[in-house]
């Protein structure tokens, strides 16, 4: 475990830190972490919100290097837990992903979209794992996982990089405040499965109406 988590833990309360799932899963603790799909719903409805501001205005998104031609046939939650699964980074490594794309889209202006989106998950984990944890893959490694040449996240790892103006430094408050933003989105989403009378079945359920709701 890298010093930044060391720090990120003996500032969270032991119980919110189990109940995000910052902890590094243990053999014992099977399934993926909940800090996963919080950060899966936040950004699905991010994007959604987006698409929305995007098809009934007169603003025009700014095409980058983090656009594809098409969404990726992969969900958000699906790629997310894809690149937990194959990149074997920390959980809190998510957060502090989530914290650069933050800054990434403030800094350059960028909406948040189907089109973007999963680009800009797999090179900022890269990036967050290179700075916070012990370990971490070269960028052939990560390229497979997230399914592009190693070539292309080169580049969008350098585009990143100058878009964030290198600043990759996160405090301790910062996260806190993110951890805190992703702690309400768990309430969210524990309203909508109430109010879908779907809560005991949720784990199991592929539920549509109900992850709609949830995106809104």
């Amino acid at each position: 475990m890298g010093a930044l988590a060391l720090e990120i833990e003996s500032i969270l309360s032991s119980r919110d830190y189990i109940t995000l799932g910052l902890k590094n899963p243990s053999k014992d603790n099977l399934g993926n972490p909940r800090i996963l799909s919080l950060l899966s719903a936040y950004l699905e409805r991010s994007v959604q919100k987006n698409e929305r501001i995007l098809e009934t205005s007169q603003t025009k998104d700014v095409i980058t290097i983090f656009h594809g031609l098409r969404a990726p046939s992969l969900s958000i939650q699906q790629y997310i837990d894809r690149i937990f699964k194959y990149a074997c980074c920390s959980p809190s490594c998510f957060v502090i992903a989530h914290i650069y794309v933050d800054r990434f889209i403030q800094r350059t202006n960028l909406y948040l979209t189907s089109l973007n989106i999963h680009r800009l998950l797999i090179t900022s984990v890269m990036v967050a794992a290179k700075f916070m944890d012990d370990a971490f893959f070269n960028n052939a490694y990560y390229a497979r996982v997230g399914g592009i040449s190693t070539r292309e996240l080169n580049k969008l790892e350098l585009k990143f990089l100058f878009g964030l103006d290198f600043r990759v430094h996160v405090s301790i408050e910062t996260f806190g405040k993110y951890c805190s933003v992703l702690k309400k989105e768990a309430t969210l989403i524990e309203r909508s499965i109430q109010s879908c009378g779907t809560k005991d079945n949720w784990a199991n359920k592929d539920d549509t109406t109900c992850a709609q709701s949830i995106a809104r």
